[in-house]
């Protein structure tokens, strides 16, 4: 049995990016901490971990209709100021370093793929929900895809490097349920029940009012999820405090809308680059790598990319 690798593209190279100095610059003096952070960060992971696939996942919509509808706030703060709503707030010196990330996972023979009208959680939770051969190994800095986690009919594991590589979790079903108080039973699904209620503000979530992460996993658990608890909370009789049984009813257009926002889909249309998600034995274009190696001054990512591939 293989591995297939799944990596957060977007969370990945935000996190090189703000990880190391700008200094880091091409020959002709642009900024490549970015691409060179992303690099390093593949060639590590496949050492360390040794997928026998690998897909980086895309954002082709980062804020998609079919959640902005439902819940506006979403993720409303990370949007450019001069933008229509379409447009994310991305440091300049970042968004010509992704499509330099493109060209030598193009060139490297790194598939990508992606989804119109979807995010990469959505790419991600279609591609490991659909996968029943190998294990899978989802790579993110988002808490938000460790509802993906998942026993059967594979093992799916999300690593989870909001704190960097070198302090990174991996968590499966047992160590979310650990973690968030949670059942182990049904711990991805559970903990983004958890995260409806609770909320959160980096994504523009409301959440339900006076209702945490503690209080949020209590009621997950003794009502045996959304579906239980929203049950409860009609009962005359229900053992449920006053005030968040009035919370409860008054977010009730929030708990409907947002079980949609906040669930990762599993059925995106997703759209491969190359189709071949094996991890390359050379590169697809070794011309155009070098040509990026010199363009870019990256020629120690690339070797050490080129290393932990067997080229």
């Amino acid at each position: 049995m293989g591995q297939l690798m799944l990596l957060d593209g977007a969370s990945l190279w935000f996190r090189s990016f703000y990880a190391l100095p700008e200094k880091m610059t091409s020959p002709d003096g642009r900024p490549v901490n970015a691409v060179r952070g992303f690099i390093d960060t593949i060639a590590a992971l496949v050492t360390t971990h040794s997928p026998t696939r690998l897909v980086v996942c895309l954002d082709l919509d980062w804020r998609p209709a079919f959640r902005t509808d439902l819940i506006p706030s979403y993720k409303a703060h990370r949007v450019a100021e001069s933008g229509d709503g379409s447009a994310e707030e991305v440091p300049d010196t970042l968004t010509p370093q992704v499509d330099m990330i493109l060209d030598v996972l193009r060139c490297a023979g790194i598939e990508t793929s992606g989804a119109q009208g979807c995010e990469a959680d959505d790419v991600i939770g279609t591609l490991a929900f659909t996968e029943c051969v190998d294990d899978v190994l989802v790579v993110s800095g988002d808490r938000d895809l460790l509802q993906v986690v998942a026993d059967d009919p594979v093992a799916v594991r999300v690593l989870y490097v909001g704190r960097g590589l070198a302090k990174a979790e991996l968590m499966g079903p047992a160590e979310v349920a650990a973690k968030y108080a949670v059942p182990t039973e049904r711990a991805g699904v559970a903990y983004a029940e958890m995260a409806i209620l609770r909320g959160d503000p980096s994504d523009g979530l409301p959440g339900v009012k006076g209702i945490g992460d503690k209080t949020a996993a209590k009621l997950i658990t003794e009502y045996g999820g959304l579906d239980g608890l929203e049950a409860a909370v009609r009962e005359p009789d229900a053992p449920i405090s006053p005030r968040i049984v009035a919370s409860l009813e008054s977010a009730g257009d929030y708990l409907a809308a947002a079980r949609t926002v906040v669930a990762v889909r599993t059925d995106a249309a997703t759209v491969a680059r190359r189709g071949d998600d094996t991890l390359p034995t050379t590169p697809d274009d070794r011309a155009g790598l070098d040509r990026l190696v010199g363009e870019l001054g990256i020629g120690s990512s690339v070797d050490r990319l080129a290393t932990a591939l067997h080229w």
